[in-house]
């Protein structure tokens, strides 16, 4: 009796934070882009980064449904306050430096992501061309660490 009466009260609670606020998916305007070092580049990073760290991001359906949409809405806010490449050029930090650094240490992308965009598993080879492209493209992070070391 008190697990029946415990599973009404969570099935209620789901239902009516479903009318909280916090699905808010707005994709603003692309401002500016980066110039990519190669087209391949550009398509490994549209695969495995761009839906969180652009402002093309693709909502699936679940990301309608709390709390899980407040989660992937912080998520991507975040990813976008730090790096985006739909507002390339803006004033403040838009840190592409660390792009290489994160996917080479297995940061990026995070591993909460894969299981529901398996599109975004890169392989190997895959991913050591990422992030020589990524490199290429922002710099890195460890490179200026080093350079600055030296002086």
């Amino acid at each position: 009796m008190k697990i029946g009466k415990a599973l009404i009260v969570v099935v209620v609670a789901l239902i009516l934070i479903q009318f909280l606020p916090g699905r808010d998916h707005v994709n603003p305007p692309v401002t500016g882009t980066p110039k990519w070092d190669s087209p391949r580049t550009e398509e490994l990073f549209k695969r495995a980064c761009s839906n969180c760290h652009s402002n093309e991001t693709v909502w699936p359906g679940y990301s309608n449904i709390a709390p899980i949409s407040w989660l992937i809405n912080l998520d991507v806010k975040v990813a976008r306050a730090k790096f985006n490449v739909s507002e390339w050029g803006r004033p403040g930090k838009n840190e592409g430096e660390e792009a290489a650094s994160e996917t080479r240490n297995g940061k990026m992308p995070p591993w909460f992501y894969m299981p529901t965009h398996p599109e975004a598993k890169l392989t190997p080879a895959e991913k050591d061309e990422l992030v020589k492209g990524l490199v290429a493209t922002f710099g890195d992070e460890k490179e200026e660490k080093e350079k600055n070391e030296k002086r």
